[in-house]
């Protein structure tokens, strides 16, 4: 397929950020709520936050940017999944930590990533209850502070830290393994902090840990948004082993399209 002319990364990064917010209203409106939650065919949450969130951010990456193939966990649950990539493809989660967002533990994100030659090159994670919105693009990685109404009102900018000894390690709040305890074990002395959704990356990003092991199953739309923030900020993801962690995994063997193996994530 034919790859589309794309705007600059800082143009790109500004429409992720505009629609993250906007997004995060609308899911901040239904958390006022006594929303139903409802179970999808894999078993896990979803909500009438997830499905508003996600009309708006890919109504706006559609008309912004045409010709983007845009992969979005609602559409793939309800079996929209597109037939083919591009060098350059979007991913989208309207809503990572669904069932932080159930719970009313505020741990929720909102996430846009851009891939590209299957990494994530620009993302956005935007925590609504958490008033704040993580950004990056090569080069560039920033946190902001978002007021109430969704509006960013202070930005600064953020690195990865040198790790520390013994690290401060992030697991899953709602995803914890045996492996992840075993990881854990391996670092005598090491902190744990546990969260949810993709604000584990973030993190690590804005130096505040130092691992994220994820000894589990999670899906590209979870983890490309603070992973392109990770790298933004110096830091990295890979395979367990080392290998490269990529993005646009379709017809793996035993396995679904878009779902990832098991990663560590690093600070600097």
């Amino acid at each position: 397929m034919t790859t589309p002319v794309l705007p600059s990364d800082s143009e790109i990064l500004t429409l992720f950020e505009e629609l993250a917010l906007d997004a995060g209203r609308a899911v901040m409106a239904v958390y006022a709520t006594d929303f139903d939650t409802a179970t999808k065919a894999d078993a896990s949450p979803v909500t009438e936050a997830d499905q508003s969130a996600e009309a708006i951010i890919l109504t706006g990456l559609r008309a912004r940017l045409p010709g983007v193939v845009c992969v979005a966990e609602e559409e793939v649950a309800e079996g929209l999944v597109p037939a083919a990539l591009g060098s350059a493809f979007i991913l989208v989660d309207p809503l990572d930590g669904t069932k932080e967002f159930v719970g009313r533990k505020g741990d929720f994100t909102v996430n846009i990533a851009l891939v590209r030659d299957g990494l994530p090159a620009i993302g956005v994670v935007h925590a609504p209850a958490r008033n704040t919105l993580y950004a990056g693009r090569p080069g560039t990685a920033t946190i902001a502070d978002v007021s109430p109404q969704g509006e960013i009102v202070g930005r600064r900018p953020m690195a990865a830290r040198p790790a520390a000894s013994p690290p401060r390690i992030v697991a899953s709040r709602s995803h914890r393994t045996p492996e992840t305890d075993a990881f854990i074990d391996r670092h005598p002395g090491a902190e744990t902090v546990a969260v949810g959704s993709s604000l584990k990356f973030c993190l690590l990003a804005n130096g505040e840990a130092d691992l994220y092991p994820r000894f589990g199953r999670t899906m590209e739309w979870d983890t490309a948004a603070g992973d392109a923030v990770l790298r933004a900020a110096g830091g990295s993801t890979t395979l367990v082993n080392g290998g490269a962690f990529v993005y646009g995994k379709r017809r793996q063997a035993n396995d679904v399209d878009f779902a990832n193996p098991w990663f560590i994530a690093r600070g600097a």
